[in-house]
């Protein structure tokens, strides 16, 4: 039995990994991107360029987006030459880019009405989760519909979890960004008070790891900051864009999120420094700038 064609509209840094997994797996891949250059090399690997949205849609029986932001997922699917306009029954959508949970809800009712399915499927993981293909990806939407792409999405994750109703998959992401945030937090200050306090931070570093403090982004980002190293796993923008969302839904649910609030300010402190496009381990030098300004 041939596999289904796949649509995927976004081939960043993370939506570019996920395409080579998907061909890796033998699916027929047609990638549409803002800028074509971007897709070069997919392209040069065996996908098949589309020339827009609806036509991706058009040439695909399921259509991934791996966007930016709300407005950018909503440009996509339901803008001028998007996805909608080659609506057709039985046409499933997968969106997982991190976007607002209502406005998922909101987009989805509108496809519906065409006969399309919208499933959210939000990722954790970063970069390396993509290239690896270990994604852990937060699904939601009709059980039935998931059970359909499961076999894809197991392509480009290792966990493929189905967290109910449309727009679920949304809220457990944001859920897993306050976690998130507030682990790298924590090494920012944990390393930024060992290093003031004169500590071998290597050593420190191989000691936390290996108890209580241990954790993945530890391990990940912890021997970044003592290199210096800065590149992005994941952009401060990008983080701060999440936070935004975080703060948002906490706010229409009534619950206070403080820390969050907190880390998102010392992460603006960082962009006002000309700085959103580093990682978000950069958070350790606004920290030190902190402990700098102490008489």
């Amino acid at each position: 039995m041939p596999k289904e064609r796949i649509g995927f509209i976004g081939t960043g840094i993370m939506g570019g990994p996920m395409v080579r997994n998907l061909l890796k797996a033998g699916y027929p891949v047609v990638v549409h991107n803002r800028t074509e250059s971007k897709a070069k090399a997919l392209l040069e690997e065996g996908a098949v360029w589309g020339a827009s949205p609806a036509d991706v849609a058009k040439k695909s029986d399921v259509v991934i987006t791996c966007v930016t932001d709300t407005p950018d997922v909503r440009e996509v699917l339901l803008g001028q030459n998007g996805v909608i306009e080659a609506a057709r029954a039985g046409l499933i959508c997968v969106d997982m880019s991190t976007i607002s949970p209502s406005a998922t809800r909101e987009i989805g009712q509108i496809l519906e009405a065409r006969g399309v399915t919208l499933l959210d499927a939000p990722v954790s993981g970063g970069e390396v989760g993509a290239i690896e293909g270990r994604l852990s990806i937060m699904m939601g939407g009709a059980k039935e519909s998931v059970e359909k792409v499961r076999p894809i999405m197991e392509a480009m994750g290792q966990t493929v979890t189905h967290c109910g109703p449309l727009g679920s998959g949304q809220m457990t992401k944001l859920a897993n960004q306050v976690m998130v945030i507030h682990t790298i937090m924590s090494i920012a200050e944990g390393l930024a008070f060992a290093e003031k306090a004169g500590l071998n931070l290597e050593t420190t570093l191989q000691v936390t790891s290996a108890g209580a403090a241990g954790s993945y982004s530890l391990k990940a980002l912890g021997p970044k900051i003592i290199a210096g190293d800065f590149k992005p796993a994941f952009m401060v923008d990008l983080q701060q864009k999440d936070l935004r969302l975080v703060l948002e839904c906490a706010e229409q649910i009534k619950q206070p999120l403080p820390g969050v609030a907190l880390v998102k300010q010392l992460l603006a402190a960082l962009q006002a420094q000309d700085r959103g496009r580093d990682g978000t381990q950069a958070l350790v030098d606004i920290i030190r700038q902190l402990g700098d300004q102490q008489p």
